[in-house]
């Protein structure tokens, strides 16, 4: 028999802390996962769990529901639906289930990401200010083989569970990294040369120095996305090999942070497929 709430205690009122508070996520190092492909996705790549919050009383729960619960090896707690709707995301009918999930572990310092002779790519986003935004790039970032993200600055959060839903479950495959400015992208960077993975660090810009499809990113590749409204820093600027743009033929000056993401890391993976023929 499972625990069961029927009324508001602390541990929902914690776990509703999650939603929109970073400070006692990080605190606690939890956060909260909503949706059917993001929890199933959460589940396959053994991401840890520490509970999973279900639904009681009527609709019953789906196939889907019923099925994680018992097969998942997490402790599952029973929620009244009012509390459950507390913990979704204030729109329709209360959620089936919530993933109360762990942080994961690891810094950029201590990484190490291909061997000789393999080109990794890493995506660099400074200072997104959507935790939307920033999910959209983790899941093209997944989408085209990236190896990592690292968000620099203060910018949103991977763990806000807008950003958790927007990237589909692609958070729980590409591991995601914070840093405070370039210098430890740099440094990154430098231990990657010495293992004998040659990297460059070529940044996104409507100003850049060329056409990104005259660019060769073939080798390993760290791109870094500026800020959605401000680009890049200075500091992110010079930190770049270079700069590359991507031409366009409407009357928007630019696209979005995540849509220049797509843009680029499709090229890349282009440009590779090319050069493997």
């Amino acid at each position: 028999m499972t625990r069961q709430i029927h009324r508001r205690n602390a541990a929902v009122q914690v776990w509703t802390a999650y939603l929109d508070n970073r400070a006692k996520r990080n605190r606690d190092a939890r956060f909260l996962v909503h949706g059917v492909r993001p929890i199933t996705q959460a589940l396959a790549q053994d991401w840890p769990l520490e509970t999973l919050l279900y639904r009681l009383g009527d609709p019953g729960l789906s196939a889907w529901a019923r099925e994680v619960l018992d097969t998942a090896a997490v402790p599952a707690v029973g929620l009244a639906p009012e509390l459950m709707a507390e913990l979704g995301e204030k729109t329709g009918a209360p959620p089936e289930l919530v993933a109360v999930a762990e942080y994961a572990g690891g810094e950029l310092a201590d990484g190490e990401l291909g061997d000789p002779g393999e080109s990794p790519v890493v995506v660099v986003f400074d200072r997104p200010n959507s935790p939307g935004n920033l999910g959209t790039l983790i899941r093209s970032a997944d989408a085209f083989g990236a190896s990592a993200v690292v968000v620099s600055g203060h910018g949103a959060d991977q763990y806000d569970p807008r950003c958790v839903r927007a990237s589909t479950g692609s958070l729980f495959s590409v591991p995601v990294f914070r840093v405070s400015g370039p210098a430890e992208v740099l440094e990154f960077r430098d231990r990657q040369v010495r293992r004998g993975v040659p990297t460059r660090i070529v940044g996104t810009d409507e100003h850049g120095d060329r056409a990104i499809f005259d660019d060769d990113l073939v080798d390993a590749t760290i791109l870094v996305v500026g800020n959605e409204t401000s680009g890049m820093s200075a500091a992110w600027l010079a930190a770049c090999d270079h700069t590359v743009t991507i031409p366009m033929g409407g009357s928007a000056s630019s696209l979005g942070a995540p849509s220049a993401a797509a843009v680029a890391l499709y090229e890349i993976s282009r440009q590779r497929r090319t050069f493997a023929r």
